[in-house]
């Protein structure tokens, strides 16, 4: 399996599809803007890092119409298909494939005549929460290289956490190819496969959590007067900021969370209302609870 200038197909090129797409075709973009005169060390990694750029992407989706919205959404840089008939011909004229369909349909779309046989000797990339390596395993040929992925929402705006895991015979090609695509779309780690469930229920399901916090506190700033657009504004830059904080400088949340309260002081007395309210207790059940769920999404239903 050759990894060099690869031709990535997406099955069910949806959100993250195109999130995806674009993210890799800005960070291309990005890479090829003129710059100063390198060293020929880093001149040699350039060159390596180019074979692993896509040469094209091909989406494909399930109706006509889904694929003309989508056309036009991409543009010329992206060939767009429909249909099983689709899905068959873009996956034969890929190198890798990524797998971006809901969790209860990817055994049908992985399934369907033609689509086996065309995965033969190419890489696999599976972004559907719950369903495990060995499944997709199980729906390829033994020659396919098949890596599990758990992108989020925010990659949309390249703010993205993906935490990709890897089959047993995977290549560091692999890997890192992998690696590279999701980097596009903000921070990636790799991780064993069987850390996903709560990946899923972290980074995954994440910022819906996260976005129930942010319009808490922004009604307790219209509770006290704020106008609307004020108090959602200043919430989440204040919820973006703490964040950076802690990937930026490295410490612990407590340790911000401390620096900010002052004895007597109002942090504190609101600190002592949230722990009233069993917040982190709720909000650690919270990821127990999705984590769950995750693990069942990939099962066949009776």
């Amino acid at each position: 399996m050759s990894l060099n200038r690869p031709t990535i197909c997406v099955l069910g090129c949806g959100t993250m599809g195109v999130a995806i797409i674009r993210g890799t075709l800005d960070s291309i973009a990005g890479s090829d803007s003129p710059k100063s005169s390198a060293s020929s060390e880093s001149s040699t990694s350039e060159d390596q890092d180019s074979l692993l750029r896509p040469a094209g992407f091909i989406a494909c989706v399930s109706h006509e119409d889904s694929a003309a919205k989508l056309g036009k959404v991409l543009g010329d840089q992206v060939k767009v298909l429909h249909g099983a008939a689709g899905n068959v011909q873009g996956v034969k004229k890929s190198n890798v494939v990524l797998l971006c369909t809901k969790p209860q349909v990817a055994k049908a779309v992985l399934s369907a005549p033609g689509i086996k046989e065309a995965l033969t000797d190419k890489l696999l990339v599976s972004i559907c929460a719950g369903v495990t390596i060995d499944q997709l395993q199980s729906w390829t040929t033994p020659t396919t290289t098949v890596i599990r992925a758990m992108p989020n929402t925010p990659c949309k705006i390249r703010e993205g956490m993906t935490v990709i895991s890897c089959g047993p015979n995977t290549d560091i090609q692999a890997m890192e190819f992998t690696s590279k695509i999701f980097s596009t779309l903000g921070r990636c780690r790799i991780l064993d496969e069987k850390h996903l469930d709560a990946v899923t229920a972290l980074a995954g399901s994440g910022p819906a959590f996260a976005c129930v916090m942010l319009e808490a506190l922004a009604d307790g700033g219209v509770m006290m007067g704020l106008p609307r657009d004020v108090a959602t504004e200043l919430a989440a830059q204040v919820l973006q900021g703490a964040a950076r904080m802690v990937l930026t400088t490295g410490a612990h949340p407590a340790a911000i969370k401390d620096s900010v309260t002052t004895p007597g002081g109002c942090t504190i007395a609101g600190l002592l209302t949230m722990e009233d309210g069993k917040i982190r207790s709720t909000l650690a059940r919270t990821i127990q609870e999705a984590a769950t769920v995750a693990s069942t999404l990939g099962r066949d239903k009776k």
